[in-house]
């Protein structure tokens, strides 16, 4: 039993894919009529799911702690010009084109 459980959970981590893009922003949207924050960077993104069939970046709870973290990441890189560092979830929650933000690490 123990080894169809590591199995199975070797399976689900390798078939779970995510996208990550390193850049400058290049562009943030903040929508009234539904509250999506979604933004755009400049560089190559490597690795998105399928969902993900549009180049932007989702903030998947823009209501949450996290969210606002990463809305003021994405704002402070955008005004400064720095690079960030964006990983995707692996999915497209939020939004059904656009991979939801997992990590975004400003260098």
């Amino acid at each position: 039993m123990k080894k169809i459980f590591l199995l199975t959970a070797m399976i689900v981590s390798f078939g779970a894919q995510a996208g990550t893009q390193t850049g400058q922003i290049s562009g943030v949207t903040v929508r009234a009529s539904d509250g999506l924050h979604y933004f755009s960077i400049h560089g190559t993104t490597t690795g998105k799911p399928a969902c993900a069939t549009n180049t932007y970046w989702i903030i998947k709870d823009e209501n949450s702690t996290a969210g606002k973290s990463q809305l003021s990441v994405v704002l402070t890189a955008y005004a400064s010009g720095k690079t960030v560092v964006v990983t995707g979830s692996g999915e497209c929650t939020r939004w059904g084109d656009g991979e939801d933000v997992n990590t975004i690490l400003l260098q």
